[in-house]
């Protein structure tokens, strides 16, 4: 008996160290899963940082830039340049008021050949349908339907107010979308979601319908087509991409160029019109205020619903009395060469200083209020603004345009209109949409995948009688399954040093200027802190540099880091022995920017540029920004350039020569 209880309590103690052993070893896998989930999510965070503060930075130069594309603008106005679209007074005659649906179908023909939609109008939902079915297919719309259709939405948006108000009192939920910037797949996994636009489920759609993505014109199609049947249930703010300018840098421009060969340009102008003629906000129950982008202390929403709103075609080009009285000011004002770093704060002499929205004006101006000014300055607060945990209303600093608005200012807002709840989009979130100020906040972005496949998901906001906001996700997944998470944000990552390292590069003597500063010794290393200092001081990103260190610079054995290795990996396109190393590296900076500019001086749109034409413009373009570049330097580069010595070159194999490329993946490639 005693050896049987004996074995017994062998039995149970083995059976006691297994389950110890066993909790012990999933203690380990938990702390494990535990540190790798934390460290992908570590990454997908910094990788995400880099993507918006990359693009905050664009579009900071964008706007800085806006005097200069005006002056561009107002003075390139060859018969057949993009600019001629836009400031000619024939160009518009094309798309003239008086030209009705028949002069369209009178004027363009519409080839038996054609398989696409045959639209009529007043368009049906069967006509919608059809457009959604051609452009699931990848059909286009032909032109003079294109035409046709943006007519009657001018016609349809010029009767409508400012400011929409909406009850809920007609439909059980409305539903609230942001951002969709030209992504087709995720306006159609909404319809599929959420249902098509009808009077019993009504749509409001904020803003940024184009840009960065390649269906822009499908998508504009689309919610035209719908606000056209529905013009009661589905409603569009404006954004800040409805803006032409905007297009120019972001895509849009050249979309519709290439899908529309021969009628582009007609489609622009009176692209233009519609953008203008977008309202400005909705209103939902006399308690939600939807608007894109956010507000100011300076907000005055009955100033807003009384204005002109499409005298302002776009926020880059200020009101002309604005360009008036900022010449009066620069009488005033003893004109100075601006050093070479600082072009950002002095423009072609000007002295300048950021508004409460962020926006550059002259300074030392003691001029009167001016309308005019007022009312481009609250667009462009509404447009371009995001809020922010502090209080106060201060320049938003990372975008160049609009405010940074706190608590308090969103407090003072809701009280003197009895608001309850802001709705506003413009701002990329993780997770599709953000609450910020005590839940009376909301950020919501639509377009999933926006820097990279699997880098966010969308979301919508569905809307019911008691103003209780519910929230729909969703991710278009076309590659994304077929990865497990840590190649997921393995690509986010790579892709997000990618364009980090594009911009080390274009500012790679500023930054070797930058670390000599801290290697007094001339030993080619310096610390991890001021390594860290350095790349923030120039590139101004506001990224965490110490934990990004190990991912674009060598440290040596003392802890030391060798600063010269942030550019071992990367080279200029082709190498150019004409191109000076500071010369090739500021067009390196402003590719994109001279992109816009030639395309508004190309008169024939062949993508080639007369060698005067481009010696003038970039004279130009250097003198605005403050550059210090010798002419004979780009003379010589532009005649090597110029191979058949016809006195005009490729200014795409020109903007090819000046791109960064990574070695390592050159070799991967070859």
């Amino acid at each position: 008996m005693g050896s049987i209880i004996g074995t017994m309590g062998c039995s149970s103690s083995v059976a006691d160290r297994k389950s110890e052993n066993v909790i012990r070893a999933a203690i380990l896998i938990q702390k494990w899963y535990r540190f790798t989930m934390a460290r992908l999510e570590m990454r997908r965070r910094y990788s995400l940082s880099i993507f918006q503060s990359i693009e905050y930075a664009d579009e900071q130069d964008q706007l800085q830039l806006s005097n200069f594309f005006t002056f561009m603008l107002d003075h390139c106005t060859h018969p057949d340049s993009v600019s001629q679209i836009f400031t000619s007074p024939s160009a518009p005659q094309v798309v003239d008021e008086d030209l009705c649906l028949k002069e369209f179908e009178k004027k363009i023909d519409v080839p038996d050949s054609y398989y696409g939609p045959r639209l009529s109008f007043p368009l049906t939902v069967e006509d919608a349908n059809a457009l959604l079915h051609a452009f699931r297919n990848e059909q286009l719309l032909h032109a003079r339907y294109v035409l046709q259709l943006l007519s009657e939405t001018r016609r349809v948006l010029k009767e409508m107010p400012n400011i929409t108000h909406l009850s809920t009192s007609y439909s059980k939920e409305i539903t609230v979308c942001g951002d969709l910037h030209g992504n087709l797949d995720d306006l159609l996994l909404i319809f599929y979601k959420n249902g098509l636009p009808s009077e019993q489920n009504r749509y409001v759609f904020n803003g940024d319908f184009v840009d960065r993505g390649k269906n822009s014109m499908e998508i504009l199609i689309i919610l035209f087509a719908f606000l056209l049947i529905y013009p009661n249930d589905l409603h569009l703010n404006r954004g800040n991409h409805e803006d032409y300018i905007m297009n120019l840098r972001y895509g849009f421009t050249k979309e519709v160029s290439k899908k529309y060969k021969d009628h582009w340009k007609q489609i622009l102008c009176l692209l233009r019109d519609v953008f203008s003629w977008l309202p400005l906000a909705t209103i939902i129950d006399s308690k939600v205020l939807i608007l894109h982008g956010g507000i100011s202390d300076t907000t005055d929403l009955d100033f807003l619903n009384a204005l002109e709103r499409n005298k302002l075609k776009s926020l880059m080009r200020p009101p002309k009395s604005v360009k008036e009285r900022q010449d009066q000011t620069e009488k005033r004002i003893p004109t100075t060469k601006p050093s070479k770093h600082i072009a950002n704060q002095h423009v072609a002499g000007k002295t300048q200083h950021n508004s409460s929205s962020g926006f550059p004006e002259p300074s030392g101006s003691n001029l009167p209020p001016d309308p005019a000014l007022k009312e481009w300055k609250q667009i462009l607060d509404i447009l371009w603004s995001d809020p922010r945990s502090q209080n106060g209303c201060t320049p938003n600093k990372s975008r160049g345009g609009g405010c940074y608005f706190g608590p308090d200012v969103t407090a003072k807002l809701f009280e003197r209109y009895n608001l309850k709840m802001l709705i506003r989009s413009h701002e990329f979130k993780p997770e599709g949409y953000e609450i910020s100020h005590d839940g009376k906040v909301i950020t919501i972005f639509s377009a999933s995948n926006y820097y990279e496949e699997g880098s966010n998901r969308g979301a919508y906001i569905k809307l019911n009688p008691e103003l209780i906001p519910r929230f729909v996700q969703y991710q278009v997944s076309k590659f994304t399954r077929r990865k497990n998470l840590r190649e997921r944000v393995g690509t986010i990552e790579s892709s997000a040093l990618k364009s980090l390292r594009e911009k080390i590069y274009a500012h790679k003597s500023e930054l070797t200027s930058a670390f000599a500063q801290y290697d007094v010794n001339g030993t080619g290393r310096i610390s991890v802190n001021d390594w860290a200092a350095a790349m923030e001081s120039v590139l101004q990103l506001e990224l965490p540099w110490r934990m990004l260190r190990s991912q674009l610079a060598q440290m040596n054995p003392d802890g030391e880091v060798d600063f010269m290795s942030c550019f071992y990996d990367l080279k200029m396109g082709q190498p150019t022995k004409e191109a000076q190393p500071a010369l090739a590296e500021t067009l390196c900076r402003y590719r994109k920017d001279l992109e816009i500019i030639f395309n508004i001086i190309d008169k024939d749109h062949s993508g080639l540029i007369s060698l005067e034409e481009f010696s003038q413009t970039w004279r130009l373009f250097t003198s605005h920004l403050g550059i210090d570049v010798q002419d004979d330097s780009i003379d010589k580069l532009v005649l090597s350039i110029d191979y058949n010595k016809d006195g005009h070159i490729d200014f795409s194999e020109f903007l090819e020569a000046f791109h960064v490329v990574h070695r390592l993946e050159k070799k991967a490639t070859s």
